[in-house]
């Protein structure tokens, strides 16, 4: 008796979501793609990240070409003689030394470059999380994933070895500005690395598995927390906040980066059908979503014929 009853609960919530699938898109959606509103604000975040990174090193240009240029002379009073190779007079006897003013200026100038390139690689990353490449093309994926590290690497490299090489410097500022610049310049390199960036790849499997799970692209998911869920009941998202639903292409953009892998116990609570595989789709999706993009997803594995939420043919072998 109960068992009826749980299922004639489940069964208006499943008509509905079979009449949504037929109703709005007629067949499941042939690839992801990011929502228009993602696509805009991918862009957005790509411009204000190049300007900052081109500030970035413009401020390297100025501590190369200037401010490491800077000395000034004492023990002054020598005689003055002819350089003959730039045709300048100098002292003799003078004794040059880079100033402390230009020292502490050097100082604020590298934590500037390093706060310019770890915001705009932070504001990089969120436009790849929102639109991200293809793994198959791996040349792009890499480049685009680990351009804030590259960055890092052209704003300070150069700028780091022309402290150690400055003869003007003395000992103690040599030490102090190359550890500084060092350390901010393996600091901006590590945020500007992506150990495991988004894939078109990875969107288009977890897509995959939602609508072939529920008969159509409709998730949830809260405010807080990283992940969307299949149903509104799961205790996962009974936090307070309010529950929002949307395809999987709105989730990421509320900035839900993966489908749960929790799945089967959410189906399960929401009186849902849960396919006999669940694990080996679980397995998959872990794999997919750590990098292993040529995993394959199993199809679901129903039970009972008509538990299956929506129908979708194999396409055949030698297509596309």
């Amino acid at each position: 008796m109960a068992e009826n009853e749980q299922t004639s609960s489940a069964a208006p919530r499943r008509a509905t979501t079979g009449a949504t699938i037929g109703a709005t898109t007629g067949e499941p959606p042939a690839g992801w793609t990011p929502s228009p509103e993602a696509k805009a604000s991918a862009t957005r975040f790509r411009i204000i990240a190049a300007i900052l990174w081109a500030l970035a090193i413009a401020g390297e240009a100025v501590g190369i070409f200037w401010l490491l240029r800077q000395r000034e002379f004492v023990d002054e009073g020598g005689a003055l003689l002819r350089d003959p190779d730039t045709g300048l007079l100098e002292e003799q006897g003078a004794t040059a030394q880079f100033p402390q003013w230009a020292f502490i200026a050097l100082l604020v100038l590298l934590v500037v470059i390093a706060a310019l390139s770890i915001i705009g690689s932070l504001l990089w990353r969120k436009a790849n999380t929102l639109d991200p490449a293809r793994r198959a093309d791996k040349t792009r994926f890499f480049v685009q994933n680990q351009l804030g590290a590259i960055i890092a690497v052209v704003a300070f490299l150069p700028l780091v070895i022309l402290i150690f090489l400055n003869k003007d410097m003395d000992k103690g500022q040599k030490a102090t500005a190359g550890i500084v610049g060092i350390v901010l310049a393996v600091l901006a390199a590590i945020v500007g690395t992506s150990f495991a960036p988004p894939s078109v790849e990875q969107y288009t499997a977890d897509q995959s598995a939602v609508i072939q799970l529920l008969g159509a692209d409709e998730v949830v998911w809260v405010d807080g927390g990283k992940v969307y869920h299949v149903c509104d009941e799961v205790p996962a998202i009974q936090t307070g906040s309010e529950i929002r639903t949307g395809t999987t292409s709105e989730a990421i953009e509320a900035g839900k980066i993966r489908l749960t892998l929790q799945f089967a116990s959410e189906l399960r609570t929401c009186g849902l059908a849960v396919p006999e595989n669940a694990d080996e789709i679980t397995e998959a999706l872990r794999a997919i979503q750590a990098g292993q993009v040529d995993t394959p997803l199993p199809a679901p594995v129903w039970a009972d014929p008509t538990d299956a939420p929506i129908q979708i043919e194999d396409a055949p072998a030698d297509a596309g």
